[in-house]
Parts: C-alpha cells; structure tokens; sequence
C-alpha cells in the first residue's frame, strides 16, 4: 500500500535511434499513463557517466536524489548510478 503511487521504469534506446525525439516522445506517454493511473512518482536509475540519458531525463522534469555508489560491474569496472525521480504534480 505505501508504494502504489510509484512505479520503477527502466528503458534503453537502441544507439541508431537516438537523438530522433523517441526517447521524448516515451516519457511523454508515460507520463500520460502515470496520470490515468493516478500515481504521483516516476522513478529510474541511469548509470552516472550516461550524460545523454540524464540530460534527457532532467529535461522530462527527473531530479537526482543520490548516487549509488558501485552499484554495477562493468566491463572489469565498477560504475555510480543516479537514482532519479519525478513527481507528477496535480
């Protein structure tokens, strides 16, 4: 019960096709959705050096809440991610 105003999402926009409003347009109809659904909290992680991802998610109106630190292993390498948020105001 204390979490059914959020959802978690996670998504991934193919190399080739960024840049071309897709990623715009996705959280466009998710916000949309959200709203039918009457939640009040979007929320995502992106990995800290994914500069294009976070830029595009702070222009959906996503904050940075804080860091997790090492949270993933990749390519031989441990990475930060932010963990982001929306709050849909009424």
């Amino acid at each position: 019960m204390r979490k059914r105003h959020t959802v978690y999402v996670a998504i991934g926009i193919r190399e080739g096709q960024r840049g071309k409003g897709i990623g715009t347009q996705l959280f466009k109809t998710l916000e949309l959705w959200a709203r039918a659904k009457n939640l009040r909290r979007i929320e995502l992680t992106v990995i800290e050096h994914n500069e294009s991802a976070v830029a595009l998610y702070q222009k959906m109106g996503f904050e940075i809440e804080g860091i997790k630190q090492d949270s993933l292993y990749i390519k031989g390498e441990y990475v930060n991610e932010y963990y982001m948020a929306r709050i849909l105001s009424e």
